[in-house]
């Protein structure tokens, strides 16, 4: 079984890649509702949930971790990965820094995240490990978590959201944008609208499934104890919209179950 967790919905953007990869896997979901957003959070304060989240992933029954929220990513991944020695733990950065390499030709690369990603500079760091000679302008974009937890995914609202975000991208001839956040995905058509087809997006979701993916063909192992069953979705707290969110992520409706376990 695999565990993922997220600070709310926007986790489920990360599953359906996962799904399209994987559709003979079992995945237990834990979004962390009545705490969200985790972008606005301090480091300690995600680093303390992360871990109880993965401790609590791992009692009912998960064998491997995706840390789906690029802020536990950004900040805990680290720590994760020292106190669960044992247990193969992917977050969404590693792969995600990887494509966005791959496809960006002029090195001009452009992330949006919420706050505590973006302060953290952990996109910035694992970039330049991997290639020195990158321009990274980075951005916060703090109103885009709550935007899409309400299911606001279009309409004018967003689009001079999104507008007032982005349009320094434009600028600075960025190429590829990454959309460093598991919510952002959900408005991928409006910031494609804004940015316009020349600038390349990466979705590291999607760079984690491939990942996840080829993991387990390496590591049979572990392809039994993630077969197919029953799929599970925790909150923390009832989540808003989810109706709306997971017909458009999943294309269909989940039935949550609340539970707090913390």
């Amino acid at each position: 079984m695999i565990g993922i967790f997220d600070s709310g919905v926007g986790g489920l953007s990360v599953v359906k890649e996962i799904f399209k990869e994987l559709s003979d896997c079992q995945i237990i979901y834990f979004g962390d509702t009545a705490r969200l957003p985790y972008g606005t959070k301090g480091a300690d304060f995600v680093r303390r949930y992360s871990v109880k989240i993965t401790e609590w992933l791992l009692a009912k029954g998960a064998k491997i971790i995706v840390v789906a929220c690029h802020t536990s990513s950004a900040w805990a991944t680290d720590l994760l990965k020292k106190e669960f020695k044992r247990v193969p733990i992917f977050e969404m950065i590693s792969p995600g820094a990887k494509e966005a390499i791959l496809t960006t030709r002029n090195k001009k690369i452009g992330i949006i995240g919420t706050p505590g990603t973006i302060k953290s500079g952990a996109w910035e760091k694992k970039l330049l490990a991997l290639e020195p000679n990158l321009k990274i302008y980075s951005k916060p974009c703090p109103l885009f978590v709550p935007l899409v937890e309400e299911g606001w995914i279009d309409g004018e609202i967003i689009k001079e959201i999104v507008k007032k975000y982005l349009k320094e991208f434009k600028n600075r001839e960025v190429d590829t944008l990454i959309l460093a956040c598991t919510h952002y995905p959900m408005l991928e058509k409006a910031i494609r609208k804004e940015i316009g087809e020349k600038i390349r997006i990466v979705n590291p979701a999607k760079s984690l499934a491939k990942e996840l993916k080829l993991f387990l063909k390496n590591n049979p192992a572990f392809v039994e104890s993630s077969a197919v069953g029953k799929h599970q979705f925790f909150f923390s707290d009832q989540p808003y919209n989810l109706k709306k969110i997971s017909k458009f992520c999943l294309n269909q409706e989940i039935k949550p179950i609340i539970r707090d376990p913390f």
